[in-house]
Order: structure tokens, then C-alpha cells, then sequence
């Protein structure tokens, strides 16, 4: 393993920014200093002058659909987007096929992702209505957490049975992560519309039908349900800004028993995009209004939102292009959330330090991490360097994901990722990897 020296960087970290050097040894941080003048032999020098230098992000919710549905992504591919973009640690989500809703099939995910990923990873657990044996003896060191899908999922996912989930949410021994829309209004609404457009629904009218009234009911009834019950939850992708009211921020994080994210695509768009974007912004929960969007956003800067998030979900264009009811929901962004969210920095609209707050140090603490999320020694090193003054454009040639797409594709970012060390390993470098350079199994201080 080689070591590293990155010398004259704008060190972001724990709501400050600071000039210093970092010396990476043997995949740990050994030593932060304004200055390092002596430089240890073998150590390879990277000159962070004008850069930032920020821990690597944390991205609690991805899905890259390994095993079984592969054609659209592969850990290998998603996680080299992940580092691409900064991320350096993820958590992948159950719903592939088979689905990860035995133990055996969550350990058949870990050893798939040993001699694959680029990142460091966890995988989350998935919930049915008749697994609760399995949820019961999960090891909470080892595992990320459980999702739940309170709305539609592909196979048997969808919980619906009350009483069984009441009885998961007294029993669970991890954080409960929940997808929550209200499956009956949700059917409703589809139903309504295809009797008047069939199949072919005009994408502008996805966010009537994943309506603000089926995102608060679902969500609502979680937040009652952990209050009853005393579980952790954590809700996933908040879209509405009705939606906000259910949650505080008058307790520190590490208080929390009810927390909440936002993810990039419901900061970046809204529903006057549908027209140009059309179904490669299809998402459930769906992108809503400008006023949700405004709204959101404040609410992540006030802390009513607790972490920011991808949910890269790709699928293939043959895919996306299909009519309303044919096209799946999802799209793909790992590569490019941290480029669009410092335009918002760029805007005024987010600091570099809440940034950091949310997508690198609120995950670790949210979720227990060990040793990461921060730029500290002893912490593992996942370091990312960041030039804010390096203007460049999305297109085929630069995107990572293995569908091969992005609903950024054309936008001008004026950041890039420049470096992305994972483990004090140097595995991505102005759009080049290293490669064979693999994360590790991230464990949980619980």
C-alpha cells in the first residue's frame, strides 16, 4: 500500500474549513497539521493548493441491482461511478432478485461485493410480511440497517399486513429504513388516469398520481408507529414539504429517534422538467413542485432533514423510454450528486460545511458507523478532493454508470472531483481509476 501527503488543502471538516496537510498511512489518517514538512520515505506528495479536501460521502440509499438484474448495473460499475462522484462508502438496497430477505442471501451480497466494489460497503436487509424470524436475528455490527417498502416494490416486498408490522417494529434490531407511499391512494390515482389516457399517462401528471397525500399518509403512519413502538426509523426520501412537519429539530442528531433525508433529484428538479426530461426523471417518491423543492431545501439547511442521498436507480434507456405505465421509476446518480449539489454552493444556497454535515458526518452517526465520515486521526481514509474552479460538462463520453445515461446529461458543472482515496487508497483521478483497488465490509458500532 502506498502512503500519501496532501499538502495546502482547504480541509472541510466538522463545520470548519482550514488549511492543513494529511498524511495517509497504511489506509488510516495518521496525522493532520497546518504543516508537514518532513516527509516520511515512500510517501507519494499530491499538492491540494486552491482544493478541498472533504471525507468521503456516505450514501445510505443505492440500488445497484446485483444479482439479477445486471443488464442495467453491477456493484463493480455503480461503485466505480459511487467513487467518481466522491462516494466512498454506501449502503445497497435489498430489492434485487432474488431479493436480500434471508440471511444467506445478504451474506451471498457481501462476498459479491469483496472482490468488486471500489467503495466501502453495507447492504440493508429487506423486510416482508413474513421474515420476521429472519429480521429478529440479524447481527447490527454487520448490517446497515432494514428497509422497508411502506409503498409498491417489485415481488413480495410491499408490507402491508398491519399487525406484522407492528411486530417489526417493536423487534428489529436495526434502524428501520422506510420507502413510504400509501399503496391504495397510489392505485387509486393510477387507476383515475388510465381510464382516461390508458396506458400512456402524460409524464407531467406522475406526481398526481404519487401524490403529496399518498407521501404524507405513508409517512405519517410510520412516524405514529415508531412512536408507539420506540423503533428508529428513518424515512427515506422525503418529497413534500407537507411532509416536514413530522419531523424536528430541536435535538441533536445523535438524539434522534425519528429522522428523516432529502435526495438530490427532489433539490435539482421539479415538475416544470417533465416536459424536457420526460420519464428520465421518473422517480417514486416523484419530483413535485418548485415549491416542495424551495422547501426542502431550507429544510436541510434548518436541519429538519438529517442526511442527503442518491437512490441511484438506473435502468437501461429501452427502458426509460417505454409509455407512462411501462417505464420504470429511477434513474442513476451516484457519478454526478456531489457535483450538483456545489452548484448550490456555487448559488449560495448550501455550504461546503452543511454539506459535509450531511452527507458524510450525519450518515456516520445516523447509522453508527465505525471510523468514518470524518477527517480525523485514527479514521480510516476516505478522502476526497474537490476543485471548485474546474468547470466541465456531462456527456456519454465521461459518464460511469452501465446504462450508459444521466438525467444530468448536458448540464455544465463548474466543480469536479479531482481525487478519491478510499482506505489511503488513490482509486480515482480526473475521470482515470486504479484499478483492482477494493473497498471493505464497513461495520457498525451498535
Amino acid at each position: 500500500m502506498k502512503d500519501y501527503i496532501i499538502k495546502n488543502a482547504q480541509i472541510v471538516n466538522e463545520q470548519t474549513i482550514q488549511k492543513g496537510d494529511v498524511y495517509l498511512k497504511n489506509g488510516w489518517i495518521e496525522t493532520i497539521s497546518p504543516s508537514i514538512s518532513s516527509i516520511p520515505t515512500g510517501a507519494s506528495v499530491i499538492d491540494a493548493t486552491g482544493k478541498y479536501l472533504i471525507p468521503g460521502l456516505i450514501d445510505d440509499q443505492v440500488h445497484f441491482r446485483e444479482p439479477g438484474l445486471t443488464h442495467k448495473e453491477t456493484i463493480l460499475t455503480g461503485s466505480r461511478a459511487a467513487v467518481a462522484g466522491g462516494i466512498t462508502s454506501y449502503f445497497e438496497m435489498p430489492n434485487t432478485n432474488p431479493q436480500t430477505t434471508t440471511i444467506k442471501k445478504l451474506e451471498e451480497k457481501f462476498e459479491m461485493a469483496k472482490n468488486n466494489s471500489y467503495a466501502n460497503y453495507s447492504f440493508m436487509f429487506g423486510g416482508t410480511n413474513d421474515n420476521l424470524e429472519e429480521i429478529k436475528n440479524i447481527n447490527p455490527r454487520t448490517t446497515a440497517a432494514l428497509k422497508l417498502f411502506l409503498g409498491s416494490s417489485t415481488g413480495n416486498m410491499l408490507v402491508d399486513n398491519q399487525h406484522i408490522l407492528e411486530e417489526i417494529f417493536r423487534h428489529s434490531p436495526l434502524i428501520i429504513a422506510t420507502h413510504c407511499e400509501d399503496e391504495s391512494t397510489v392505485q387509486k390515482n393510477l387507476q383515475k388516469h388510465v381510464q382516461h389516457y390508458g396506458e400512456d399517462i402524460p409524464i407531467h401528471l406522475h406526481p398526481k398520481i404519487r401524490s403529496e397525500e399518498a407521501c404524507f399518509l405513508s409517512s405519517s403512519s410510520a412516524v405514529a408507529l415508531a412512536k408507539k413502538t420506540g423503533a428508529r426509523l428513518h424515512v427515506f426520501h422525503l418529497s413534500t414539504a407537507k411532509e416536514l412537519e413530522l419531523f424536528t429539530n430541536k435535538i441533536p442528531l445523535a438524539e434522534k429517534k425519528i429522522t428523516a433525508e432529502v435526495c438530490i433529484h427532489h433539490l435539482w428538479f421539479d415538475e416544470s422538467d417533465y416536459d424536457e426530461k420526460g420519464t428520465y426523471i421518473k422517480w417514486n417518491p416523484a419530483v413535485k413542485t418548485a415549491e416542495d423543492r424551495k422547501a426542502l431545501l431550507k429544510a436541510l439547511n434548518d436541519d429538519l432533514l438529517d442526511v442527503l442521498a442518491t437512490d441511484h436507480a438506473p435502468h437501461t434507456k429501452e427502458e426509460k423510454n417505454n409509455v407512462y405505465t411501462k417505464a420504470p421509476s429511477g434513474g442513476p446518480l451516484v457519478q454526478h450528486a456531489l457535483p450538483a449539489l456545489l452548484e448550490f454552493y456555487h448559488q449560495g444556497k448550501l455550504s461546503l460545511e452543511k454539506l459535509v454535515e450531511k452527507m458524510c458526518h450525519n450518515p456516520s452517526i445516523l447509522f453508527d458507523v465505525e471510523h468514518r465520515g470524518y477527517i480525523r486521526e485514527g479514521y480510516k481514509a476516505d478522502l476526497v478532493l474537490i476543485d471548485t474552479d474546474a468547470a466541465w460538462t456531462v456527456d456519454s463520453s465521461n459518464i460511469f454508470y452501465k446504462c450508459g445515461w444521466s438525467p444530468f446529461e448536458g448540464t455544465s458543472f463548474k466543480s469536479k472531483v479531482t481525487h478519491t482515496f478510499v482506505n489511503g487508497n488513490l482509486v480515482y483521478e480526473d475521470f482515470k481509476f486504479n484499478e483492482g483497488l477494493f473497498g471493505e465490509r464497513l461495520t457498525f458500532d451498535r
